[in-house]
């Protein structure tokens, strides 16, 4: 996965958790693409201030992924769900009951990781 989109996606699942200076120069730098200059410039700290502080936030939200797996859930009933659409799409042309069997497994599927 791109890196950006993965920081975003761990931003928006474990960001909370950083602290405001924390979030709000991870907020600047991932989701308004703002530079390294341009942040240390608004906040009044040095450039590599703010190059470590994204490293740090990095591994913070990494680690909590790595502990909580709520990105790994989602992306996974995502890709189940965008399945189950699909199926639908191909209902009228497909053995029927060979799908609702497809459908079926994969809400299975769901319903044991809730």
């Amino acid at each position: 996965m791109e890196k950006k989109l993965m920081q975003t996606y761990l931003y928006d699942f474990y960001g909370d958790l950083l602290n405001e200076h924390q979030r709000s120069v991870y907020e600047d730098f991932v989701l308004n693409d703002f530079s390294l200059s341009e942040i240390a410039e608004m906040k009044g700290i040095s450039r590599q201030g703010v190059h470590d502080l994204i490293k740090r936030c990095d591994r913070t939200l990494k680690g909590y992924e790595e502990k909580l797996h709520l990105l790994e859930r989602f992306l996974k009933m995502r890709e189940q769900i965008l399945r189950i659409r699909t199926l639908t799409e191909e209902y009228q042309v497909k053995d029927r009951a060979e799908v609702m069997a497809e459908i079926t497994a994969i809400s299975d599927e769901i319903l044991e990781e809730l």
